[in-house]
């Protein structure tokens, strides 16, 4: 595995292995890696004949109280494990060499950016769709992939990518979860023994919402009640930052389960900010 930390370095691998008819999967993580980025990995293999993963703890997607100084990291450690999987190219660049000089410039998917994390993570996900671009722009893939745990951040990635005729095909694929039903995350780390019993009640609650809309519940505000009703039991106290019934591709909220439809939340475990959604009335 070749390990890359400059941008020019990394183009032009791809460039030559593009040349050589190689189509290249891209999966751009920040690293600390678990069983959902490998999950990725995996799947780009399979499709790809190139596989590049990026580590890379993005500094302008973090608020000004968020973690970014105490985000986990372990290169060394990551480095091993998809050494291990058969990875082509780790890209690894510092904060100095994406961000070079007085870089001023920004990618913002305007409606989807400032609905549900995007509400309470101001600014957070101009900070995703700009490194992701600029990731696009330096490793030039064919194919990206993409975990469903992050929503969101999935229909806005495709979104730009429409938008911007980059040419790329954006896989997103199932959230990897624990056995008690909790979706990996890096920041579980962060949940001491008795707050990571409790952060099983996040995932139970969405469980609670696709049962009750299997025996015939459509009213949103019943199936947040009753997701709120599930949360407030556990202790440590989980506490709430939204929990939102919406339409899958525009993100609008809606009031009555039609359709497809997604049942998303975020919420605080101690100082873990953890997210989770699913599918509900529909194709999943």
């Amino acid at each position: 595995m070749k390990v890359i930390k400059n941008v020019r370095s990394v183009r032009d691998f791809s460039r030559k292995a593009k040349k050589l008819g190689k189509t290249i999967g891209f999966v751009p993580t920040m690293g600390y890696l678990h069983e959902g980025h490998l999950s990725l990995v995996r799947h780009a293999r399979k499709k790809c004949d190139i596989v590049v993963v990026s580590i890379f703890v993005n500094p302008i997607q973090f608020g000004p109280k968020e973690d970014f100084k105490k985000y986990p990291r372990d290169i060394k450690r990551d480095r091993k494990m998809l050494s291990s999987m058969g990875v082509d190219v780790l890209f690894a660049p510092t904060v100095k060499e994406v961000f070079k000089g007085d870089f001023s410039t920004t990618v913002e998917v305007k409606g989807l950016s400032d609905r549900l994390c995007g509400a309470s993570r101001l600014g957070h996900f101009a900070g995703v769709t700009t490194i992701v671009s600029k990731l696009f722009n330096m490793v030039e893939p064919d194919v990206a992939f993409f975990g469903r745990k992050d929503f969101q951040q999935l229909v806005i990635i495709k979104k730009m990518v429409e938008d911007l005729n980059m040419g790329i095909d954006i896989v997103g694929l199932p959230t990897v979860r624990e056995k008690d039903g909790l979706a990996k995350s890096s920041r579980n780390k962060y949940l001491s023994p008795a707050e990571r019993r409790s952060a099983a009640g996040l995932n139970k609650s969405l469980r609670l919402a696709g049962n009750l809309v299997k025996r015939g519940v459509k009213d949103s505000r019943k199936l947040i009640g009753e997701m709120k009703r599930l949360i407030s039991t556990y202790r440590p106290k989980i506490v709430i930052d939204y929990i939102a019934v919406c339409d899958p591709k525009t993100l609008e909220h809606k009031k009555t389960v039609a359709g497809s439809t997604l049942i998303a939340l975020a919420a605080y475990i101690g100082r873990a900010r953890l997210i989770d959604n699913i599918l509900v009335g529909g194709k999943k």
